[in-house]
């Protein structure tokens, strides 16, 4: 209003200014209970400004006056909604730290004190309920947060976390399962589901979830892509005796679509050996070995043919040797164990050189062994073979040890590896912690031989020593 008496005032003296400028100062008269008012136009029009400027200001006044009450109320209003937040940031913190008996006492004051954010409170006290140990009261506040549209799905993933807590994995898929059907959703809901899927052995379930997700938008395309391979090459397993040819298929489909998903080319290169076409999984265990190598790929591409003389293998394994990119360390190691299958001990030992800047693991210690046994030092393979209890043990594939079958895996761990792969790209063990059995590939040698003290002694006592080295270059080692 106060803008607007300003504009009039303006315009007022504005007029005044052109009426004055052009000489003739005008005439205006004012009758009004018997008064009478003369004066020049210019200055009735300066008048009629001033008086209407006033009468906003006074007018202003009298509404500021009126509203004091209004706005001290207000403003008491907006310092208990400043002191609720103030109380919400620090009940959230006492609830990530763990203090759930303050973010509990927290929460009640705010709640208290502001009634805007009721949302937050909620969500507040369903966090210092999880934080206090009290999966009850934590289901009490989840619930209660369903009636709130805006908050039903995390809602929904906290009454799902919170029957996991339980061990009530059915409840826990039941909470997933109605988030999953909320309009907007998240790929947590998907995530559940897409496992327990799995796990039942219900993959077309798991492909017709996963294709859903991608058409609303919940999960990413590469995601989705990923899922989908990851669950033709569990469906294939599943499939592989009571409908080969179907299983090769999938196996495949998944091979082909996702290159750098390890298990699609093992397994399909597998089924393709009990067809009867092993020539047919070359490409695919190659072109996986390109992108990612690993040992489950060298060990199907070493048994794509049984009847063939050892020179012939290596042969064949050298094709992967020179298709490992740069560098890389499986392809080195492959390197040492074509050699060792071509029973060349000096291309063996000159491949292992170049592992010697790796940290020591049991696989590497074992694999050194072999390498120093068939070269005939005998006594350096029993110092590795002394060293490798120390060192730590690398994942248990159970490819990696050559009697065993690559993935070989149960439904649940399927699970597991289908959607850390999905997510993330990254082939993950199911049982992480566990080692594999590389000791099984030591070589069975004598460990008691005075011969090989110095050896052994110094594998006990952390000294460095060299593949090859001979009993004297030992021994002026030791004496450096």
């Amino acid at each position: 209003m106060i803008r607007i008496a300003s504009a009039l005032f303006l315009v007022s003296a504005i007029i005044v200014a052109a009426i004055a400028l052009q000489g003739d100062p005008g005439s205006a008269s004012l009758t009004w209970l018997g008064w009478r008012v003369d004066s020049t136009a210019s200055a009735a029009v300066l008048i009629i400004g001033l008086l209407a400027l006033a009468a906003t200001f006074f007018w202003r006044a009298l509404l500021w006056a009126l509203q004091a009450r209004g706005r001290a109320a207000q403003s008491a209003a907006e310092g208990r909604r400043r002191q609720g937040r103030a109380l919400l940031t620090r009940g959230f913190l006492a609830a990530a730290a763990g203090d759930g008996a303050e973010a509990r006492r927290l929460a009640q004051k705010a709640g208290a004190l502001d009634d805007s954010t009721p949302q937050l409170v909620r969500l507040l006290a369903a966090q210092a309920a999880e934080a206090a140990g009290d999966p009850a009261a934590a289901r009490a506040a989840y619930t209660a947060m369903l009636g709130f549209p805006d908050m039903r799905l995390a809602a929904q993933r906290g009454l799902m976390q919170t029957a996991l807590a339980e061990g009530n994995a059915a409840l826990a898929l039941r909470h997933a399962g109605e988030a999953f059907d909320l309009p907007a959703t998240a790929p947590w809901a998907w995530r559940a589901l897409y496992a327990s899927r799995l796990e039942e052995g219900d993959t077309a379930g798991a492909l017709s979830l996963t294709q859903g997700a991608r058409d609303r938008g919940v999960i990413a395309p590469l995601v989705a892509d990923r899922a989908k391979a990851a669950a033709q090459v569990i469906a294939s397993q599943v499939l592989a005796e009571r409908s080969p040819h179907q299983a090769l298929d999938m196996a495949q489909s998944a091979a082909k679509s996702r290159p750098d998903f390890i298990p699609a080319a093992v397994v399909a290169a597998r089924l393709l050996v009990a067809d009867g076409r092993p020539a047919r999984a070359e490409p695919l265990i190659e072109s996986t070995w390109k992108l990612r190598p690993h040992p489950a790929l060298w060990l199907a591409w070493r048994d794509l043919y049984i009847n063939e003389t050892p020179t012939r293998r290596a042969q064949r394994l050298g094709v992967l040797v020179a298709a490992a990119p740069p560098g890389d360390r499986e392809g080195r190691i492959l390197a040492v164990e074509q050699a060792l299958i071509a029973n060349n001990p000096a291309a063996a030992t000159a491949a292992a050189e170049g592992l010697s800047a790796e940290p020591l693991t049991q696989r590497l210690a074992g694999l050194f062994a072999r390498t120093a046994f068939a070269a005939g030092n005998r006594d350096e393979a029993r110092a590795w073979i002394a060293r490798a209890p120390d060192a730590p043990r690398e994942t248990d594939w159970s490819d990696i040890d050559a009697q065993g079958r690559a993935f070989a895996y149960s439904p649940t761990d399927w699970a597991k590896v289908a959607v850390t792969y999905a997510e993330t790209g990254q082939l993950a063990h199911p049982r992480d912690g566990q080692g594999d059995p590389v000791l099984n590939d030591l070589p069975q040698i004598p460990a008691a031989y005075i011969d090989s003290a110095p050896f052994i002694r110094a594998a006990v006592d952390g000294h460095a020593f060299a593949l090859g080295m001979d009993d004297d270059d030992f021994g002026e080692a030791l004496r450096a």
